[in-house]
């Protein structure tokens, strides 16, 4: 019998695991995740990684073994043999995805996310030393994370772009990807094994729209949702423009959207909330696995959520600027809180690193 995990996937949706550690490879709960739970794929982010090696202590020999070097080459080694070997778990999900899955995100370090340049080299670095063709390196959608992509996709690096929040941002990254592509046709590239998402987060943005509404407000808990509706409207409108299917006769691989964020903050909401409400074709939603674990219990799946759900969508967020809230602000605001937070677990991770050196000295 089918799962609501496996109805989710059974819909369009691929479903990755937002999450990652030593600890999942080595005791097979990720292997069992992808064999069970309909998993095809896995994003990391600073915060996870900081998690995974303060709390486990299957990193301990390591990072003494490599005590010698600075924290960030430790860091580097570390996370990239995870990654990689995260790789390898989804070698048969990419083949029988035709590549578009069995992906595994790594991305870099948040403290470059307004320097293009190193942005840019330090994708390429991470490209070169995980050397795995499922790889996603993935890159911040700020004004400075732009062009990175664009020039990252032009080298045949695949990217996940991170820290999406408004429409207005989300026009701009698939301008970035496909000039990438443009340029790789431009110089008679092959572009058909290069692949992208776009990560649109989700609950935050309910979480600082709701604490502006009133209690009785009707717009409670629907504005990441409709967001997230005209997101996806504005990927079918490109997919069906003249540009894109100039690209796609010469192999191009639509960049899908992702659902981030997607464990739900307010639990007055079903756990279930941004999963169910944002089903529909060719997107993937990344998830905890405590919103996995209610996604597998869930009965009934609306394959059409989101496409019948546009204009509704538009009526939402008209009526929340007529109650004076200003939705541009908000998500500037998660952008650069965003970038913060991975910034800070950055450092809390060259810190736990130093703490387990210290300890064996």
């Amino acid at each position: 019998m089918v799962n609501g995990a496996g109805k989710v996937s059974n819909a369009g949706v691929s479903i990755w695991l937002d999450d990652l550690s030593r600890e999942r490879i080595e005791s097979g709960s990720l292997a069992h995740l992808i064999s069970y739970s309909y998993v095809s794929g896995v994003t990391t982010n600073p915060s996870i990684f900081s998690a995974a090696i303060s709390k486990s202590s299957l990193y301990q020999q390591d990072i003494f073994r490599l005590k010698n070097r600075t924290i960030e080459e430790i860091i580097l080694e570390l996370t990239t043999d995870d990654v990689r070997n995260a790789c390898d778990l989804f070698k048969d999900t990419f083949a029988k995805s035709n590549k578009a899955d069995g992906r595994v995100s790594i991305e870099v370090d948040p403290r470059l996310a307004r320097d293009t340049i190193n942005t840019i080299n330090q994708g390429k670095e991470l490209w070169r030393i995980i050397n795995r063709e499922n790889l996603l390196i993935k890159v911040p959608a700020t004004k400075e994370g732009l062009p990175a992509i664009t020039e990252l996709i032009s080298l045949g690096i695949s990217v996940n772009v991170t820290l999406i929040f408004s429409l207005s941002r989300y026009l701009e990254v698939i301008e970035a990807f496909v000039k990438g592509l443009e340029k790789r046709i431009e110089h008679s590239l092959a572009i058909n094994d290069i692949h992208s998402v776009a990560s649109f987060f989700i609950s935050r943005i309910d979480s600082e729209v709701d604490k502006l509404l009133p209690t009785e407000s009707d717009l409670r808990g629907k504005v990441a949702v409709s967001n997230a509706v005209l997101a996806y409207q504005a990927y079918c409108n490109f997919k069906e423009s003249d540009r894109w299917k100039k690209i796609s006769e010469k192999g191009g691989n639509l960049q899908r959207p992702l659902w981030a964020s997607t464990g739900v903050k307010d639990p007055k909401y079903p756990p279930t909330k941004y999963v169910a409400e944002l089903i529909a074709k060719d997107v993937v939603n990344t998830m905890p696995e405590k919103t996995l674990d209610s996604v597998r219990d869930m009965e009934h799946v609306d394959s059409s959520m989101i496409i019948s759900n546009y204009a509704s969508a538009r009526l939402v967020i008209a009526k929340l600027a007529l109650a004076g809230i200003d939705l541009d602000k908000i998500t500037n605001d998660l952008e650069s809180d965003g970038v913060t937070k991975f910034e800070g677990s950055w450092v809390e991770l060259m810190n736990t690193i130093k703490k387990v050196i210290d300890s064996k000295l």
